[in-house]
Parts: structure tokens; C-alpha cells; sequence
């Protein structure tokens, strides 16, 4: 049930059902259409509602219906892309280390070179340095910039 009070122009819903509803503290386009049309359908005839002030809870619905639907794309675009991260080739972050210097452990021994290619031996990444050595990016510890 809705009750006006037409001196402060304001709408109070009353849950006359004997359903129990999830109650939400924040307002959603359906309450706020829904309190809206109630509103004007209850206004004093003799008072009508201004029309600015009607004009800015329009602007005010249509601001909150945008902010829903940017959310909702938010949402989604978030989810595609953990799904991208998730199933993301190393490969490609492998690749872009041509040309850098790395360094690591091989064989308990230091090692460190520019690398000049990446290959793919039976689903295992070996990085291939201009000296020759071949070495796994697991026992690389640094990437950078190549040192002249």
C-alpha cells in the first residue's frame, strides 16, 4: 500500500504481503520507477508536481539505469577476462624475452644471456640464448633490458 503526503511530496510503501522479501539497503530501477509512478498517480491535482523537480527524477532514473548497466558490463568483461588470464599460452610472455638479458640458476651454476629464441619441445619452453645454451624460463630469476 502507498500513502502521499502531498505537503512534503513524498511516497511511503507499506509490505502489506504475507511474503517474506529480501530486503536490499539500496534502491533499484524497479523501486524507483515503481515509487515514481506512485507518485504521480497519487499527486494533489490542485498542487501538481513541479516540473523540474519531475524532470530531475527522471534525469536521477535514467543516471541509476546507466550505472546498472555499466556495472553489469563491468561484471562481464572482468569475468571473459579472467577466463582469457586463465587459459593464456606462456608462450607469449616467453616471446617477449627475445632480445632481453636474463639470468638464472643451471645446474646450480649462474648463467645469464640474451635470449634469441623460444621453442616449444614436447609441451616445455626452453629459451635459447645467442651463445647456444638452451634453458628453461622455470630456472630463469631475471629479465631485463640487454646490458651494452
Amino acid at each position: 500500500m502507498a500513502t502521499v503526503d502531498a505537503t512534503n511530496r513524498t511516497v511511503t510503501q507499506t509490505d502489506t504481503s504475507s511474503k517474506a522479501e529480501k530486503k536490499t539497503d539500496t534502491l533499484g530501477k524497479d523501486q524507483f520507477l515503481k515509487i515514481l509512478l506512485t507518485q504521480l498517480q497519487n499527486q494533489d491535482p490542485t498542487n501538481p508536481l513541479d516540473d523540474r523537480e519531475f524532470v530531475t527524477q527522471l534525469a536521477t532514473f535514467s543516471s541509476l539505469e546507466q550505472q546498472t548497466n555499466m556495472n553489469d558490463s563491468i561484471t562481464k568483461l572482468n569475468q571473459l577476462m579472467s577466463t582469457f588470464v586463465a587459459h593464456q599460452d606462456p608462450f607469449t610472455t616467453y616471446v617477449g624475452w627475445i632480445g632481453k638479458e636474463v639470468s638464472g640458476k643451471l645446474d646450480d651454476k649462474d648463467i645469464s644471456g640474451t635470449v634469441k629464441s623460444v621453442k616449444n619441445i614436447n609441451n616445455e619452453y626452453f629459451l635459447y640464448l645467442e651463445d647456444g645454451m638452451k634453458i628453461s624460463p622455470w630456472d630463469v630469476t631475471a629479465v631485463g633490458e640487454k646490458t651494452k
